[in-house]
């Protein structure tokens, strides 16, 4: 399934699949990003200067968490993380790393980012990653 739209970056025109997005960082100053698939390449959209392309990307992520994406066995969890909200499918992540103090660590494709999530701090996601882990690997953490 593609959901397709045309935005205006940096004086280029992108037509993106925004099914083919694996995170989203949402920020509490009305900033969007995502990374282009198969680059490193962020697109950073402001309500301000570009205001109907976030839009169209915020009504996308909308409901893209309304809907039950399981069905197309797809994983999305939302996560704070370094005073950004994340959405990420964990269906697209490869790698995880369980670190001696609890913490799991896992690496957005697409980008250099790494995100690293508690225990304690984020007891919801960290829960939601384990499951995903057990149902997906067959090896729970500890």
């Amino acid at each position: 399934m593609a959901y397709w739209i045309k935005i205006n970056y940096e004086r280029s025109i992108y037509l993106i699949d925004l099914d083919s997005i694996t995170a989203f960082s949402c920020q509490s100053n009305k900033l969007i990003t995502f990374w282009l698939p198969n680059s490193s390449q962020p697109i950073i959209l402001n309500k301000q200067n570009s205001e109907q392309d976030y839009n169209l990307v915020l009504e996308y992520l909308k409901k893209k968490i309304e809907i039950d994406y399981k069905i197309y066995n797809e994983c999305w969890v939302k996560i704070i993380y370094d005073r950004h909200e994340w959405l990420i499918n964990l269906s697209c992540i490869t790698t995880f790393a369980l670190e001696p103090n609890g913490r799991i660590t896992f690496w957005l494709p697409d980008s250099t980012k790494d995100i690293i999530i508690n225990p304690n701090s984020e007891p919801e996601a960290y829960k939601k990653v384990s499951e995903f882990i057990k149902k997906v690997t067959g090896y729970s953490l500890p």
